[in-house]
């Protein structure tokens, strides 16, 4: 699955910026909010909550703005989110599972429509791509960064589902209850992911090349770029060298 776990990576490094920082703040603090208001703001017996804050700081989201985000949904202060998942295609037949967080249904699931059809897709009804994913722990790292052969151990020892090498990077995979564990153990062994969340997986993978790769990495762009868009999922698979041309 290059594709998917190379634009993961891509996506990393996007948020570095200041402007991509901002967005992601934004879509993590909406996560932190909302993860506090059900479960309680105690990330130690909140596992959703402490999936949101790992990220919040692999984003180097400053402290207090995690702070401020529980005590937020702690103290009901958090708009009340409505969570939802379309499902659609893509240019080329891609598969998209769309994770929106809103505080009004409609807006979103109009504003969704409208990019996908401008970008070539279509929404589709339910259950039309679902059973294409399975959610997973995934963990990218860089192949020139690591030993191959030593981060291979290293996770198996750990517990991971698998380990898939690409052109240039390497996935472990893991079951989303052992995610945590696993990523601990990799990172107390001095591996560190350039990626790290639990997210979807597809079962089978869409080859895609020239002009409709760059039309579905626009769209895919396009989604998560929607302020109430918290995650993209899809199921495309792109030479390395055409997810170069989106960076």
């Amino acid at each position: 699955m290059s594709g998917h776990s190379k634009w993961a990576t891509i996506k990393h490094a996007k948020a570095k910026t200041d402007a991509q920082r901002g967005k992601v703040f934004t879509k993590i603090i909406k996560e932190i909010t909302t993860a506090a208001k059900i479960g309680g703001g105690d990330p130690a017996g909140n596992p959703r909550l402490r999936l949101a804050v790992d990220k919040a700081k692999n984003a180097n989201m400053p402290g207090d703005n995690i702070k401020r985000a529980i005590d937020k949904g702690v103290g009901g202060g958090a708009a009340s989110m409505e969570e939802l998942t379309y499902e659609g295609y893509g240019p080329g037949g891609v598969a998209l599972m769309i994770e929106v967080m809103t505080d009004n249904r409609n807006r979103a699931a109009g504003e969704v429509r409208n990019i996908l059809e401008k970008g070539g897709g279509n929404l589709g009804s339910a259950g039309s791509v679902s059973y294409i994913f399975k959610r997973v722990g995934s963990l990218v790292f860089d192949k020139k960064a690591v030993d191959e052969e030593k981060l291979t151990m290293a996770a198996i020892d750990a517990g991971a589902e698998d380990v898939l090498p690409e052109e240039t990077t390497i996935e472990v995979m893991t079951k989303p209850e052992e995610f945590e564990k696993v990523k601990n153990a990799l990172q107390a062994a001095g591996f560190s992911p350039a990626s790290a969340e639990v997210t979807m997986h597809p079962s089978t993978t869409v080859k895609l090349t020239g002009e409709t790769a760059q039309k579905v990495l626009k769209l895919v762009a396009n989604l998560e770029d929607h302020d109430d868009v918290q995650a993209v999922h899809a199921n495309f698979d792109i030479a390395d060298a055409e997810m170069e041309k989106l960076q």
